[in-house]
C-alpha cells in the first residue's frame, strides 16, 4: 500500500496536495517493473515536501553541491536492486518490517510556478509531472545518458496520459 507523508509550506496554496501527489506517484509506480510495490502488503512510503526555492536551494547546494534552486529533488533511501527483492508474492511484512521507506521528494513553489508559467500548464499538473519524475528517481531511473533519459522521460509521458495530463516534452518542443 502506498503512502504519502505530505508537508507543505504556507507559499503553497491550500488544496488537497495528498491526494494529487498519491495519484502521480501511483502512476508512475505502476508503469515499472515495481508496480508489485503498490500491492505488497507493507507500507510503501514516499515523504514528499512542498516547499520555497530558498530551501531547495540550500538542499540543493548540500547535497549537489549546486548552489541554486531546482524543481525538485529526489533522495532515494532504498538501492534500486533491493526494489527487486520485492513481488506481489513476498511477505513484505517479514521482509521489511512492515514499512518500505522509499525516499523524500522536495518541490520549489516559485520555480515550479515558473516554470509552468513558461509551458502554459497549470502548476498542477506540472507538480504532477515533477512528482511522477521525482518518484521515477526513487526507484532507480534516471537520465544521466541519452538511453536512460529517454527510458525515463517515455514512463513519465505515459504516466501523465493516464493522469490525463499532456505530454510535457512536447510542449518544451514547441
Amino acid at each position: 500500500m502506498l503512502e504519502i507523508a505530505l508537508s507543505r509550506e504556507d507559499v503553497w496554496p491550500e488544496q488537497d496536495w495528498e491526494a494529487l501527489a498519491t495519484r502521480a506517484a501511483t502512476a508512475a509506480m505502476e508503469r515499472t517493473p515495481h508496480g508489485p510495490l503498490l500491492t505488497v502488503t507493507a507500507t510503501v512510503e514516499i515523504s514528499i515536501r512542498l516547499t520555497d526555492d530558498a530551501e531547495v536551494q540550500t538542499l540543493n547546494a548540500q547535497y549537489r553541491q549546486k548552489d541554486k534552486p531546482t524543481n525538485v529533488l529526489s533522495f532515494p533511501m532504498v538501492q534500486a536492486d533491493l526494489l527487486d527483492t520485492i513481488d506481489q508474492n513476498s511477505d513484505a511484512n517479514d521482509t521489511w518490517g512492515g514499512e518500505i521507506l522509499l525516499g523524500d521528494i522536495v518541490l520549489a513553489y516559485e520555480t515550479c510556478v515558473r516554470e509552468a508559467a513558461e509551458k502554459g500548464v497549470s502548476v498542477d499538473d506540472h507538480a504532477s509531472h515533477l512528482i511522477v519524475h521525482g518518484t521515477l528517481h526513487l526507484l532507480g531511473y534516471d537520465h544521466l545518458d541519452d538511453r536512460e533519459g529517454d527510458a525515463m522521460e517515455a514512463i513519465e509521458v505515459d504516466a501523465l496520459t493516464a493522469l490525463g495530463i499532456a505530454n510535457p516534452y512536447c510542449l518544451e518542443e514547441d
